[in-house]
Formats: structure tokens, C-alpha cells, sequence
């Protein structure tokens, strides 16, 4: 009897005052998809830099009129090299087609480029890539190498971008947070003044506290609850409709995100959104309406 009282209080409640409620769930839906995204965005970078640490390679480029001798030189030091897991001679020609490859959709990029002009070089892959500095001091600067590439340092960069979006996502859901706060306080606020003559009755009758806030801490979760819903679904949407579809050759160069990244978040965002909410709902009541 009492559970059936409080749950008909809990949507009464949130009838009269619909307004603030839809405003309460959208609130607590945006705050909760930035903290998804952040969430989901921490997740794949981890995945990013794992991806490229097992692909990333140490790149020796060769003089253009570099002789075979020399050429055979170095890669036998290479292929001794203790730090070396396995390596690639690229050809001019080989270097042309991968130029090729990587620029075809842009044919005039492509066809300003001398095919002459891309020099020969050796491709070579690091038990780990740590070491690459200690390799590439034993080769930079010597008779026949032009320039000694690290493709960590060239990505550093992009992992650093990626990092300051983890941190802006982060913040923006924190202080979209305060606000959903805020307003479930509000909301709570007015419901138990709108509610104050039932509230003071049940008091006069003996109505334990928990009792009679019960009803106002429920509605709060309730809409938590919802708003958590919608933000699971604006982040389902948001991985078919825009990731996979429309920068879907963007994963062909980084790993996508996977769909039980995604679905784990359902239950984070439910229980964040229903904890958060019962425990602001209850400092309302216990502190700022007297019950």
C-alpha cells in the first residue's frame, strides 16, 4: 500500500510540474552524452595509440644516388640490429605507388609529383618503438641516408589534440552537471512547495521522514533515469549516423569504435544519473525544505 502511495505521488509529482521536468531530463540527456562521449572518446584513444604502437615504424630514407653497395651496407646492419623486429626496402618505384595510393583522391596532387622525385628507403618496424631514438642515432647522418624519420614523434602531435578534446569533453559535461544539478534541486524545491499542505498533514499523522521524501527523491531519479536513456540513444545515433556514416575512411586509418564500448555505457550512465540525482534530491529536502 505505501509503495503503491509513493509511486502514484512520484508521477503526480511529475505531472504538475511537466514543464520542469522535460527541462530536468534534456538537462540531465546533454550532460550525460558529453560525459558518454568523454568517456567513449578516453576509451578510443587508448585504442588509437595501441593500434599504431604494433604499426609504427622508424622510416630510413635513402640518398637518390645512393649505389647498391652502400644500400646492401645498411640493410645488413639493419637486419643485425638487435632493436629491429623486421624491416622493408621500398623501391623510388614502390615509394610512387604508395604515393599514389595515399593521394588518389587527389589526382592533381599526384600528377604534380615526379615519380623520380620520392626517394628509396627502408621501412623498418621496433620490437619497441621506445628504442627508436637509440636506432635512429646509429644511422642519421651517415654516407648515404638522407633523413631519418620517427612516426611516434609525427603522431605525438595528433595524440596531444586528442588528449585536449578528452579534457574539453570532460569539462563541458562537468559543468553541464552543475546545471543538471541545479535544476533537479529547483525542481525538488518547488515540487515539495506546491505539496507543503500534504507534506505538513503526513508529518502531523507521525509519517516518517524517509517517507515523505521519498516521492521527491524517486522523481528525481526518474527523470535521471530518462534523461540517461536519451543520452544512450543520442549516442547509438551518433555512432551510425555520423561516425560510421559519414567519416567512415577516417577508420580505415585508426581502429572504430566498437559497439560494446558503447553499450557498456548504459549502465555507468544510469547509475551516475540515478545516484546523482537521489543524493542532490535528499541534501535539497534535508537541508533547504523542511519536511
Amino acid at each position: 500500500m505505501r509503495a503503491k502511495y509513493v509511486m502514484s505521488e512520484v508521477f503526480l509529482g511529475l505531472w504538475r510540474n511537466i514543464s520542469m521536468t522535460v527541462a530536468m531530463i534534456i538537462t540531465m540527456a546533454v550532460s550525460l552524452t558529453m560525459l558518454g562521449a568523454g568517456l567513449l572518446l578516453y576509451g578510443q584513444v587508448d585504442r588509437i595509440e595501441e593500434f599504431y604502437q604494433t604499426n609504427l615504424e622508424v622510416v630510413i630514407y635513402l640518398k637518390k644516388d645512393i649505389d647498391q653497395a652502400t644500400t646492401d651496407q645498411i640493410e645488413t646492419e639493419i637486419k643485425d640490429n638487435d632493436l629491429v623486429a623486421e624491416y622493408d626496402y621500398e623501391s623510388k618505384e614502390e615509394a610512387y605507388k604508395r604515393f599514389e595510393e595515399t593521394f588518389e583522391d587527389t589526382p592533381d596532387l599526384v600528377k604534380s609529383v615526379d615519380a623520380e622525385a620520392l626517394p628509396p628507403a627502408f621501412r623498418v618496424k621496433m620490437v619497441d618503438i621506445a628504442d627508436a631514438k637509440e636506432f635512429i642515432s646509429q644511422f642519421e647522418g651517415r654516407e648515404g641516408v638522407f633523413q631519418v624519420t620517427n612516426q611516434r614523434e609525427i603522431l605525438q602531435q595528433v595524440f596531444d589534440i586528442l588528449g585536449g578534446a578528452q579534457r574539453l569533453t570532460l569539462i563541458v559535461a562537468l559543468v553541464q552537471g552543475v546545471a543538471a544539478l541545479m535544476l533537479v534541486a529547483n525542481t525538488i524545491q518547488v515540487a515539495a512547495y506546491s505539496r507543503r499542505r500534504e507534506v505538513a498533514i503526513m508529518k502531523l499523522v507521525g509519517a516518517p521522514n524517509w517517507f515523505v521524501q521519498a516521492p521527491f527523491v524517486l522523481e528525481a531519479v526518474f527523470a535521471g533515469v530518462i534523461g540517461s536513456v536519451f543520452a544512450f540513444g543520442t549516442l547509438i545515433a551518433a555512432k551510425y549516423l555520423v561516425i560510421d556514416g559519414q567519416f567512415e575512411d577516417l577508420f580505415k586509418l585508426m581502429p572504430p569504435i566498437p559497439m560494446q564500448a558503447i553499450l557498456i555505457l548504459l549502465p555507468i550512465l544510469v547509475g551516475v544519473s540515478a545516484v546523482i540525482s537521489a543524493i542532490t534530491a535528499w541534501i535539497t529536502l534535508r537541508f533547504n525544505i523542511k519536511v
